[in-house]
């Protein structure tokens, strides 16, 4: 059985910073892509950021986070995280951990993330 650890949300003002972290457990986290998603009220959910499985040498940024966010895993402690910095008050939204192969797929129940002054 997928479980997921989801911790780091929470609120924090505009210009701040907070790192999300996911711990996994019941797959091989190295083969897994790994995704941070989003999703705010009223709005589709999106990809936020991407990174490759194995070393994670490979990464992908939604163009609303580039320069701001930064995705990094830890195979050793089945881990992925996503940096947050220079935080907007639209980056307010539930975020969601995600696990991918080429055959399946687990999401994380989700983060509330609300930026605020």
């Amino acid at each position: 059985q997928v479980q997921f650890v989801e911790s780091g949300g929470g609120l924090v003002q505009p210009g701040g910073s907070l790192r999300l972290s996911c711990a996994l457990s019941g797959i091989t986290f190295r083969l897994y892509t790994m995704n941070w998603y989003r999703q705010a009220p009223g709005k589709q959910r999106e990809v936020v950021a991407t990174i490759s499985n194995g070393m994670g040498v490979s990464t992908n940024y939604a163009d609303s986070v580039k320069g701001r966010f930064t995705i990094s895993r830890d195979n050793a402690k089945s881990t992925v995280y996503l940096q947050m910095n220079s935080l907007k008050p639209e980056d307010t939204a539930v975020y969601y951990c995600d696990a991918r192969d080429i055959s399946h797929g687990y999401t994380g129940r989700g983060i509330q993330v609300t930026v605020s002054s």
